[in-house]
């Protein structure tokens, strides 16, 4: 009897720390409020666990197959609940173990990208030297927006960039030495709001008849189907559907599938391409590279030929993380450099870059008519608003207004 009521107090204790959480996170307004419903699932699957350190919950998450972003989310929540409600972390500000070795293992353990950790890492060791230079201390709040300001006033960087600094130094607080700077707020860059850069259809013409060879149908890929530069060089055989001309984008951004459209003009020249990578799978036998959470469930995909890139680098490279030879997609340089050629060519003086071929896609279905709300879905905008950009964009090109000086006799 006596144990029976000590574990109802025990449930009655987590209910009410679960609800102080929920709540903290709305008045503090410390994430977007169509996120708590999925912190507070991660919370009660941790306490269901036993509350596991951070390492071995994040194995048990492999092992059940979770996908690297669910991991980081997992964790993520589970730290804040233990910091707000939980007060089971103390902050450390000590400095007896090398910060960037932590922070490196701290990354890892949350299944960051290589390439996160690779630029993580490099602004942290960046702001440990500054504050060498300056003898500030690192762990305080004024080291940190002293250097975010240095950034901005000194080095003159881009928003995106101080954005970024910003967020490696702000993870090294929080879970290296598990403390949250205050006024931090005062020097998170605003990025400006500026339109998209948009192509005429007669541009797109002429700068797609200067491309040649794979970077070329790749050019041509993105402004068919509305594509991100990154998601068509992920692009696996099976993701490829000429029969129904569409194509679909697994975990694109924000961890979000959907299927888009792809020209039939292209069709051929897919097919080339993909008889082509079936004659280099077959002449190696090389293993594919896979994210983490899809090597865990698929362990023989590296070796099959639905799994093969689509676009597959001429070069083999060593995995990072197994270091193993693997055979990776093309390099996205190839396609900037393809892109930069061709806008050359065709004389083309915007400032026109890949991701241009995506806003050109979504521009010109506006002027064909196309639904707003279908063209979210085929571009894979969480918010309409993001897509309404657009509209904005196609005025200029209409030129329903006509202009005073044009009125004048």
């Amino acid at each position: 009897m006596i144990c029976c009521s000590y574990i109802c107090r025990e449930v009655d204790m987590e209910h009410i720390k679960l609800e102080e959480f929920k709540q903290q996170l709305q008045e503090r307004k410390l994430v977007n409020e169509n996120q708590i419903p999925y912190m507070l699932w991660w919370v009660k699957h941790y306490i269901q666990l036993s509350r596991p350190d951070e390492n071995l919950y994040s194995e048990i998450l492999e092992k059940e197959n979770k996908k690297d972003w669910q991991i980081r989310q997992a964790l993520d929540s589970v730290k804040l609940y233990r910091r707000l409600a939980d007060k089971g972390i103390k902050t450390d500000t000590s400095l007896s173990e090398d910060p960037i070795s932590s922070l490196r293992r701290k990354l890892k353990v949350r299944h960051y990208a290589h390439s996160t950790v690779k630029t993580y890492t490099q602004w942290c060791s960046r702001y440990f030297a500054y504050c060498g230079e300056t003898e500030l201390d690192p762990v305080s709040d004024d080291s940190y927006i002293s250097f975010i300001s240095y950034l901005a006033l000194k080095r003159n960087v881009s928003a995106s960039t101080q954005n970024q600094a910003f967020n490696a130094i702000l993870f090294l607080f929080r879970n290296v030495w598990n403390r949250e700077p205050e006024r931090i707020d005062s020097v998170r860059a605003r990025r400006p709001n500026r339109l998209p850069v948009v192509l005429s259809k007669e541009e797109v013409f002429g700068l797609l008849m200067k491309v040649t060879g794979v970077p070329g149908l790749i050019l041509k890929l993105l402004y068919s189907s509305g594509m991100r530069s990154s998601e068509a060089l992920n692009l696996r055989i099976h993701d490829l559907d000429l029969k129904h001309s569409s194509v679909t984008v697994r975990d694109g951004k924000g961890g979000r599938d959907r299927v888009t459209i792809i020209s039939k003009k292209l069709d051929s020249e897919l097919r080339y391409q993909r008889e082509n990578v079936k004659k280099l799978f077959k002449l190696d036998k090389i293993p594919v590279s896979l994210p983490g959470a899809l090597a865990r469930k698929y362990p023989n995909a590296p070796l099959q030929w639905g799994w093969q890139y689509l676009f597959p680098s001429d070069r083999l490279t060593i995995d990072p993380v197994s270091g193993q030879i693997k055979r990776h997609h093309m390099n996205r340089v190839c396609l900037q450099r393809a892109m930069s050629d061709a806008v050359n060519k065709a004389g083309i003086t915007k400032h026109a870059t890949v991701h241009t071929l995506r806003h050109c896609f979504a521009t010109h279905l506006l002027m064909s008519g196309v639904d707003l709300c279908e063209i979210q879905e085929l571009l894979g905008h969480k918010n309409l608003e993001t897509t309404r950009v657009y509209l904005h964009v196609m005025k200029g090109f209409r030129q329903s207004v006509k202009s005073p000086l044009d009125l004048l006799s």
